[in-house]
């Protein structure tokens, strides 16, 4: 394997914590089962996400390889997707309890099930395991198949596992795999005074 690590690794204009610069999003994973110690460690960093209300509407749904779980959740997966995620030895679906205890509309459900899923991956990054949120899947019909009650959203899928050989993906996923990572400027971003101002603090 080339040394990846080095051309994923973040160039931040300000200085930031190394797990935060060394986070990356890999499509070609290694088969090596996650410990679940380390599971156990990285969902409850989930469990500590700030939540409107303390309502923590976060729900997360494995599937191993090889299970029913898995299976569906591959299944549900658009065709790109395909092509790399099944490589991973866990998948995972985000959930979102949309109702508060009321029955009313949790209006902070997404925002919520996002700081968790964060946080996470964060802590995924500490222990050495990636993840790779996806939006490209079916989320209905991945609710409908493993019989998620109707209060519940299922908003992404995202893989668990150790870092893989990039040459077990496809050719157009290898040099995706081999790119550095860019982000906008941080002025592009954030703003004082004015919708579009460049903050005065950078």
């Amino acid at each position: 394997m080339q040394d990846i690590e080095l051309i994923k690794q973040a160039a931040p204009d300000y200085p930031v914590r190394p797990f935060i610069t060394s986070r990356w999003s890999p499509r070609a994973y290694s088969p090596k089962p996650v410990e679940p110690e380390k599971l156990q460690r990285i969902f409850e960093a989930a469990r500590w996400t700030a939540s409107s209300s303390n309502i923590q509407p976060w729900y997360f749904m494995l599937g191993f390889k090889g299970d029913k779980v898995y299976a569906k959740i591959a299944e549900s997966l658009v065709e790109f997707n395909q092509h790399w995620a099944p490589n991973a030895p866990i998948l995972v679906l985000a959930i979102a309890k949309t109702n508060n205890s009321r029955g009313d509309l949790n209006s902070a459900y997404a925002y919520d099930l996002g700081q968790a899923t964060a946080m996470l991956s964060l802590q995924a990054m500490h222990e050495g395991i990636y993840t790779h949120q996806m939006g490209g899947f079916d989320a209905v019909a991945v609710a409908t198949s493993l019989e998620i009650p109707d209060e519940y959203k299922v908003l992404v899928v995202f893989t668990l596992g150790y870092r893989g050989d990039e040459n077990i993906l496809p050719p157009n996923l290898q040099k995706l795999e081999l790119s550095p990572r860019t982000r906008r400027p941080i002025g592009e971003s954030v703003f004082t005074g004015s919708f579009g101002h460049k903050a005065d603090f950078l």
